[in-house]
């Protein structure tokens, strides 16, 4: 089972869909529901990350965009997991333990 760690930034538990999101022009893929997986988020994305049942990115800490964001809209989000858009591709399942900072690819 794959398995990646990172920071807590808004604790919650889902399950759902990955969708890499690394330009503006991914934002068109993703779906209510689905998790945003990206190196980091920026202003632009925050249609895509309202979205989201979860976000999960490879840098930042608790004062990143990606974990303001996910605590304005009381979004489950782990940051700082390294290489989550190296390892999960469009479509995987994952799992979203953001209490405990775990991704777990299903």
């Amino acid at each position: 089972m794959i398995e990646l760690r990172g920071l807590v930034a808004f604790p919650g538990l889902v399950r759902g869909k990955v969708k890499i999101i690394k330009e503006d022009k991914d934002i068109s893929k993703m779906d209510c529901g689905d998790i945003l997986v990206s190196p980091q988020t920026r202003p632009d994305f925050v249609v895509a990350m309202s979205k989201a049942a979860a976000i999960v990115t490879d840098t930042g800490g608790m004062l990143c965009h990606a974990a303001i964001i996910a605590r304005e809209f009381r979004t489950p989000c782990i940051v700082r997991t390294k290489d989550a858009t190296k390892v999960l591709k469009d479509g995987d399942l994952v799992e979203v333990d953001a209490t405990n900072g775990i991704v777990r690819k299903l």
